[in-house]
């Protein structure tokens, strides 16, 4: 059996759908469905049973109705960079994560959602390594704290911990995120109501490491196949591309559209990241030989997802 939290969210959603290409639907998905509109992201998938996240952890500490745990792929956490409330940040993404974990060690592989957040504003590298780790935001400080927890516990847990630093991940199954989805989703909505991609004022000199999702959807399952693999790793493409670079790929895509920039907000001064590009040698060290797609490709098939299928998988 292998649980995924945060199943019915964008990475986790897309993470079951790697899972049941390989044949396997023997999957609890855990997550929170109060946004009922999550729903949609599951229609496709096949699993075999679905648990509310503050129900979970309750029936993980008794007999399993699930049987053995192969493996725990936690996606689940609150995702809001601009959420301020750090009680329940730190709770939700921290603390939960240190009860999964709790529970996982010594027992079936643990791989885990952390974030290219945890690196600030950049100006130490984004190497995996605690002089690097200057976070901006209380979301990135709960990812940090977390991942400080796993460096401690790693050299006594015999089993597998492995942690993925998402950098900027972009593709289908993400129409519930809102204001943190992806800029391409954004862009996409954006013409077809006003024909405008809209940037921030200096967006050529913003620079990201934007990953694909499938990319990322096989980092994870690449560790799942060498358990013998652990450790926090950067997931990212290893590349850095302007803003203004990827409304220049979108724009192609769509007959009519043009770039309009917009002033800078106000409310994201010393807290947004200018810069990330992924350090993978680490990645690369540990065997993982997955090939990150390229801009062009990745927007071209998730341009297509959109208007073909209303940004789902079918």
């Amino acid at each position: 059996m292998y649980i995924v939290t945060g199943g019915a969210g964008f990475i986790g959603s897309n993470l079951v759908r790697g899972l049941n290409r390989r044949g396997i639907t023997d999957i609890v998905i855990v997550d929170d469905l109060e946004n009922g509109e999550k729903h949609r992201g599951l229609n496709s998938l096949k699993f075999q049973d679905f648990v509310d996240y503050r129900d979970f952890l309750g029936r993980l500490g008794g007999p399993s109705p699930w049987g053995k745990v192969d493996a725990i792929l936690h996606q689940g956490a609150c995702s809001d960079t601009m959420e301020k409330n750090g009680r329940y940040m730190l709770a939700v993404n921290t603390e939960y994560s240190k009860s999964l974990l709790a529970f996982a060690a010594g027992r079936c592989p643990f791989v885990y959602a952390s974030s290219a957040s945890v690196y600030g504003d950049g100006d130490h590298g984004f190497v995996e390594d605690p002089r690097a780790e200057h976070p901006l935001n209380v979301y990135a400080f709960s990812k940090f704290l977390f991942d400080r927890h796993v460096r401690t516990v790693l050299p006594h847990t015999k089993s597998q911990v492995v942690g993925l630093r998402y950098f900027n991940v972009y593709g289908p199954q993400e129409n519930h995120k809102g204001r943190m989805a992806s800029v391409i989703y954004k862009f996409h909505h954006q013409v077809r109501t006003t024909k405008k991609l809209e940037i921030f004022a200096g967006s050529e000199r913003f620079r990201r490491d934007f990953v694909w999702v499938g990319d990322a959807v096989d980092v994870n399952l690449w560790f799942l196949d060498h358990p013998e693999s652990s450790g926090i790793f950067n997931c990212g493409s290893g590349r850095a591309d302007s803003f203004r670079a990827l409304a220049e790929e979108v724009k192609k895509h769509y007959a009519s559209a043009r770039i309009a920039e917009v002033p800078f907000p106000a409310e994201l001064e010393g807290k947004y990241q200018r810069f990330t590009r992924a350090d993978l040698g680490a990645l690369r060290r540990a065997g993982c030989d997955v090939e990150f797609s390229s801009l062009e490709d990745g927007v071209a098939t998730y341009v297509r997802v959109l208007k073909e299928q209303d940004g789902y998988w079918r």
